[in-house]
């Protein structure tokens, strides 16, 4: 049997909960089930419509993604600081039966675990990130893209992720100076069906996470079909956006539309709730308001 590294914890891993075995069969085959009807897109760091920032190059994203509850794409740029959070969360579509399900079970935990200041006023989990890790194909070679670099979720309250597919070692870093090698404050593995909830003042607020890597031990496909990308782990993470922040497409800015409407209607394609959004005017008092 192949040796199994476990889990790095510190003294004190208070704000960091990670439950195996946490997604039952039934659960799982409907979540895969409803995976193999979604359409994931791939998404560019900055808008299509308008040059990059100076001294920055338009790239793609890793790896394809689908956003629920509300999307947040990348070239809007919700919560990096300093450029705020208005105009950049466009309302996107809910959440499938089995996973609203499983999400009022996660809030009860969140509830259960961590201490109300820690817990913003009117949280409940509102978006997810359906994060597709695996290899890119290109000219018939597989390059692996199963992976993350250091960064900090900035929207409030706790964070909660759900895995299928092969493990993945997750790892909290403390910040430090670029070029410089953390040591990790926790090493995690991710298993198939598990849970994970971080949040507080440690895991949240301070320390950064990353992805190292995904196992490949099995050779399995997971769902949906994407061409030129091969899946082998699927995460949901899911986050608390502030109601107000969400808003429907066409209250966003005209700017803002224009940087993300190719996407949509790649997505209305295959997507009756945002064919209805492209067809939804402004109207009844419902043109764009600032909010700044």
């Amino acid at each position: 049997m192949q040796h199994r590294p476990r889990a790095e914890r510190p003294p004190s891993a208070q704000g960091h909960y990670y439950f195996a075995n946490y997604l039952e069969a039934k659960a799982r085959a409907e979540l895969l089930a409803w995976l193999e009807t979604l359409h994931p897109i791939w998404e560019y760091r900055y808008s299509t419509e308008r040059p990059p920032p100076a001294g920055r190059e338009q790239r793609r994203l890793l790896r394809p993604v689908y956003w629920l509850g509300n999307w947040q794409f990348a070239c809007l740029d919700y919560y990096r600081p300093p450029r705020g959070v208005h105009d950049r969360c466009v309302a996107a579509e809910p959440f499938p039966a089995v996973m609203a399900k499983l999400l009022r079970d996660v809030e009860k935990k969140v509830a259960r675990l961590f201490p109300p200041a820690q817990v913003p006023r009117g949280f409940h989990f509102n978006t997810c990130l359906v994060n597709f890790y695996g290899s890119r194909l290109e000219h018939g070679r597989a390059i692996d893209v199963a992976r993350v670099g250091e960064h900090r979720d900035f929207e409030p309250g706790p964070v909660a992720s759900l895995s299928i597919g092969e493990r993945a070692l997750l790892q909290f870093v403390l910040p430090h100076r670029s070029g410089e090698r953390a040591k990790p404050l926790l090493s995690q593995w991710l298993d198939d069906g598990s849970l994970q909830i971080f949040g507080g003042p440690l895991f949240k607020d301070r320390a950064l996470h990353r992805v190292q890597r995904v196992d490949d031990r099995t050779e399995r496909t997971l769902p949906p079909k994407i061409e030129g990308f091969s899946t082998r782990r699927i995460n949901f993470t899911f986050r608390y956006v502030p109601d107000q922040h969400i808003v429907p497409f066409h209250r966003l800015s005209p700017e803002a539309q224009g940087d993300v409407r190719g996407y949509l209607e790649q997505l209305a394609a295959n997507s009756s709730f945002f064919e209805r959004t492209l067809k939804a005017r402004a109207g009844d008092g419902s043109r764009h308001k600032s909010t700044r």
